[in-house]
């Protein structure tokens, strides 16, 4: 996986999951997880800094622990306290900015719900017919009929048509939006409006460009 200039958009879940992995996990792995490259690898690098710092003063403490268990000479002062003070600050400045960093991240995965709420309810505002004539010219061979918009598709065989109404469902799932099938061997048809806005919508239309486009796989 390569990192990229440009930020991904992130889901509730992949922001609830990010900051589960920056604060109960490392500190800079949810950041990493949700495709913040350069804040993920310097908060990591911080935590791993501070954690080192902190083992090497423990190690050197153990080490003065296991000589005055097997030397009768007294123990002196363990040095390097600096180490162990700056370590867990280092982790701690490293946590706190992955805190942030999942704060942010809830933020905008808030603003991506807003606007796909706001996208879906743009698509269900049902068009004038000058917006409908308009958006039918750019689709050459989708006939209107009242307030549905249809058109028939011609494969070689069965089976060919059979892959393309597959595809158009899992279209259709993803969109949430359904069309009326109708299969004849080798011929398949398609018929689209969005019923709950009582007529023709921008949304049966960018279906179909998209069924249009299944249609030459």
């Amino acid at each position: 996986m390569k990192p990229s200039s440009t930020r991904k958009r992130v889901s509730r879940t992949q922001a609830r999951n990010a900051a589960l992995l920056n604060q109960l996990g490392t500190p800079g792995l949810g950041t990493l997880l949700a495709g913040r490259w350069v804040e993920g690898i310097l908060q990591l690098f911080l935590f791993l800094a501070g954690f080192v710092m902190f083992c090497i003063w423990a190690f050197r403490n153990l080490a003065g622990y296991y000589q005055m268990m097997f030397n009768d000479a007294p123990k002196t002062a363990a040095a390097g306290g600096w180490l162990a003070l700056w370590g867990m600050a280092i982790c701690v400045l490293a946590w706190v900015w992955s805190l942030q960093t999942s704060f942010s991240l809830f933020r905008e995965a808030a603003r991506v719900s807003l606007d796909s709420l706001e996208s879906f309810a743009a698509g269900q505002i049902k068009m004038d017919e000058a917006r409908i004539i308009l958006a039918l010219s750019t689709l050459p061979e989708w006939k209107r009929g009242g307030e549905i918009i249809s058109r028939t598709y011609g494969f070689k065989d069965f089976p060919t048509a059979m892959k393309f109404v597959n595809a158009v469902a899992e279209l259709a799932e993803q969109a949430h939006h359904h069309p009326d099938v109708d299969i004849r061997w080798n011929k398949v048809t398609l018929a689209l409006t969005t019923h709950d806005a009582g007529g023709l919508t921008e949304k049966d239309f960018a279906f179909a460009k998209q069924c249009d486009a299944l249609s030459l796989r």
